[in-house]
């Protein structure tokens, strides 16, 4: 089973969230870091989330169309800034 990390970015549908995966690797020839991402919804049930949130992520059966992740636990929590 995968276990990958990523960062919460929409959470508009109920017990689904968007979350990007990102990850960097060597070119092979040129030598430089190069960094790719990707999206991938995931279920979630019982956690508070919300947008900017890191966590961590598990791969799981179908569970619908798109969703073959599950959030497992919550990493980090966002840091909002207040503005007056």
């Amino acid at each position: 089973m995968k276990l990958l990390q990523g960062t919460i970015t929409s959470l508009k549908t109920t017990q689904t969230a968007r979350v990007k995966v990102v990850r960097s690797w060597q070119h092979p020839l040129y030598k430089k870091f190069v960094k790719r991402s990707k999206n991938y919804m995931c279920h979630y049930t019982d956690l508070v989330l919300t947008e900017g949130d890191t966590v961590e992520i598990q791969e799981t059966r179908p569970l619908s169309k798109t969703k073959h992740f599950l959030v497992t636990r919550k990493i980090d929590i966002s840091k909002k800034v207040e503005t007056k």
